[in-house]
């Protein structure tokens, strides 16, 4: 499974709407075939920062990276944008999220 995370630094103006105006790039990745999951964050520390954790079958990133919808939103992000996204992108063994080892809480109701 690939694994991506990306910073993005929003300018101040941009920030509110940010998750509006990237919805369409949002539904568009989270319907792919081989799309595990796609989630924004904001930062508690900083609300110009948004994180999105993504993760895709090792044979669906090319196909991601070639779809309209990332190319429209590679060419529309940046206006909203402070600085260039920082990433981290790697290939781990899992298939899916696993349990914390360090912390178990049992069911409740």
């Amino acid at each position: 499974m690939i694994i991506i995370n990306v910073r993005f630094h929003v300018l101040p103006e941009h920030a509110e709407q940010f998750p509006e105006l990237t919805r369409e790039f949002t539904e568009a990745t989270r319907a792919e075939p081989g799309n595990r999951w796609f989630m924004w964050s904001r930062s508690l520390d900083d609300p110009n920062e948004y994180v999105l954790l993504e993760a895709f079958d090792e044979d669906a990133a090319e196909a991601h990276v070639g779809s309209d919808h990332f190319k429209k939103a590679t060419a529309e992000m940046p206006q909203w944008l402070a600085s260039t996204p920082q990433i981290i992108n790697t290939v781990v063994p899992d298939d899916d999220w696993g349990l914390m080892g360090e912390m178990q809480v049992e069911p409740r109701g």
